[in-house]
C-alpha cells in the first residue's frame, strides 16, 4: 500500500485557499490548536494572532463561555430550516441586535456570510423601489477604494479599478463611483469630499437605489480612516434626494473602532446595515442585514409580497446560539477600556515604523493598527518572515495591518508590534 502524502503536501496539490493558486508556492501553515490569542502549529511553534482570524475572533480562541453555548445548542439541535420554522437562538439574537444597533433598525435578515449580507441589502434596495413604483431606481453609488465582498453584487459596488475584482468588471453590473473621502478621522468633513456625492445625487437620483459605504474605516480596500462627519452629510443628502443609505459594518461592528458600531460616531442611522465577522466571535459563519421598518414593510406590501431571498442555512441554530453568547460576552466585558488600551499599545508599538525608509504611513484607530509600506510586497516572502518572528499577520499589497483580539494583554501586544517593526525594518529598501 502506498504511503499517504503529508497533509501539507496534499493541501498544496488539492486545496484552494483565499486569493491563492494551486501549486503557486504560497506558504500554508498547519494549525492544530488555538487558545487565547495563540495559534499552535503542527511543528510545535506558537504564533500570536494579530488579526483575529480576519477580524472575527474578538474574544480569542477556545473561550469557555462560547464553547458552552455551542455545546448546549448542539445537544438540542444542530440545524433546522428557517423556512416556516423558527427557534429560540434566532429570536433571542435578533432581539439583542435590535437593542444595540441604531434605534430605527427594526428587522433582521440572517445570512451565511458578509458578502451575502451585502447581496441581501442590494436586493432589498431594488425590491423596495420596485414596490414603490420606482423600478428605474436600480443603480448603486459606492466609494472608490471600497470593498464589500466577493460575490457578484458585492463585487459590483467594490472599487472597480484598484480593488480585488478588476478581472470581472466586464461581467458586473455597472455602478456609480465617487472619490473616497480624504478628510482625516476626527475632523469636520471638507466640502470637497462631499461635493461628488452631492453632485451625483442631484443629477441622477431618479436612477439611484442606494448609497453603500463602509463607515469611518475602508477595510480590505486599503485600511483607510476618514471623517465620521462624512456620514452625517451622506445621510442628509440621501434624505434630500430620496435615496437609501446602506452601511457595511461587517469589519467595523462590535467595537473595533472604539464604539459598538461606527455609525454611532456620526449619530446617524442608515436604512440598512450589514454585520458579520465578529458577530459570532469567530466560531461559526453568520451575518445579518438589518433594516428600518419602512424598508421591510414597503417590500412586504409590494409585489410579490415577500422578500426574494432565502439561504438553506439561514439562521443556523448553532451559529445563532454562539453569536448570542458572543454578543452577551462582549457587552458584559470592559470592551471599551480594552479597545482603548489596544489603541494606545498599537500606537506606541508601531511608532518606530514611522522612521523606517520602507514605510509611507502608520495609522491607528481603535483596535486597528496599519503600517503602509511604500511598495507592495510579495506575500510568499513576507509571510514566512512574520511567522518566523512568532506572529500571525496577513499583509496584503502595501499594508501590514493589525486587528488583535480584544483580550490581548499588553505584553503580547508589545511582542506583536515589535515583531512587525523588526520584519518591516529588515525588508530591503530596494524593494520599496
Amino acid at each position: 500500500m502506498a504511503a499517504s502524502i503529508s497533509p501539507l503536501l496534499f493541501d498544496a496539490q488539492h486545496l484552494w485557499h483565499p486569493y491563492s493558486a494551486i501549486g503557486a508556492g504560497h506558504p500554508v501553515y498547519q494549525v492544530v490548536a488555538a487558545r487565547g490569542v495563540r495559534l499552535q502549529l503542527a511543528d510545535g511553534r506558537e504564533l500570536i494572532d494579530g488579526i483575529s482570524s480576519w477580524w472575527c475572533a474578538i474574544h480569542g480562541y477556545n473561550h469557555p463561555q462560547l464553547n458552552q453555548a455551542i455545546n448546549a445548542q448542539l445537544a438540542a439541535m444542530a440545524h433546522v430550516m428557517f423556512g416556516g420554522l423558527t427557534h429560540p437562538p434566532a429570536v433571542a439574537l435578533a432581539e439583542l441586535l435590535l437593542k444595540i444597533t441604531p434605534a430605527k433598525l427594526q428587522t433582521v435578515f440572517f445570512a451565511d456570510s458578509g458578502s451575502i449580507s451585502v447581496e441581501v441589502a442590494l436586493k432589498m434596495a431594488l425590491q423596495y423601489w420596485q414596490a414603490r413604483g420606482a423600478g428605474q431606481k436600480r443603480r448603486f453609488v459606492a466609494l472608490r477604494r471600497g470593498y464589500h465582498g466577493d460575490t457578484f453584487g458585492a463585487m459590483s459596488v467594490s472599487d472597480p479599478d484598484t480593488g480585488l475584482h478588476t478581472l470581472f468588471q466586464q461581467t458586473l453590473a455597472q455602478q456609480l463611483f465617487i472619490p473616497a473621502p480624504t478628510t482625516p478621522y476626527g475632523e469636520p468633513c471638507a466640502d470637497a469630499d462631499i461635493a461628488p456625492l452631492r453632485d451625483l445625487l442631484a443629477a441622477q437620483h431618479q436612477e439611484i437605489a442606494a448609497v453603500i459605504l463602509e463607515p469611518v474605516v475602508q477595510g480590505a480596500g486599503g485600511m483607510r480612516f476618514y471623517a465620521a462627519d462624512y456620514l452625517r452629510h451622506a445621510r442628509k443628502l440621501c434624505d434630500t434626494y430620496g435615496v437609501l443609505l446602506i452601511f457595511d459594518e461587517i469589519a467595523t461592528g462590535f467595537g473595533r473602532t472604539g464604539t459598538l458600531f461606527a455609525a454611532e460616531q456620526a449619530a446617524v442611522c442608515p436604512d440598512m446595515m450589514t454585520i458579520g465577522k465578529a458577530l459570532s466571535g469567530g466560531y461559526m459563519t453568520l451575518a445579518a442585514t438589518l433594516t428600518t421598518e419602512e424598508v421591510s414593510s414597503t417590500i412586504s406590501r409590494g409585489t410579490p409580497g415577500i422578500f426574494m431571498h432565502g439561504p438553506t442555512f439561514m439562521a443556523n441554530p448553532l451559529a445563532c446560539a454562539v453569536a448570542l453568547a458572543s454578543c452577551q460576552l462582549l457587552l458584559s466585558s470592559p470592551w471599551q477600556a480594552r479597545v482603548a488600551a489596544l489603541s494606545v499599545w498599537l500606537e506606541r508599538g508601531l511608532a518606530p515604523c514611522r522612521q523606517l525608509p520602507q514605510v509611507a504611513k502608520v495609522r491607528v484607530l481603535g483596535a486597528i493598527g496599519v503600517v503602509e509600506l511604500k511598495a507592495a510586497q510579495d506575500l510568499r516572502i513576507l509571510q514566512p518572515l512574520l511567522v518566523d518572528a512568532g506572529v500571525w499577520v496577513r499583509p496584503f499589497g502595501k499594508l501590514v495591518y493589525l486587528m488583535p483580539p480584544y483580550i490581548m494583554a499588553e505584553a503580547d501586544c508589545d511582542l506583536l508590534t515589535a515583531a512587525v517593526c523588526r520584519v518591516v525594518a529588515a525588508l530591503p529598501e530596494a524593494a520599496t
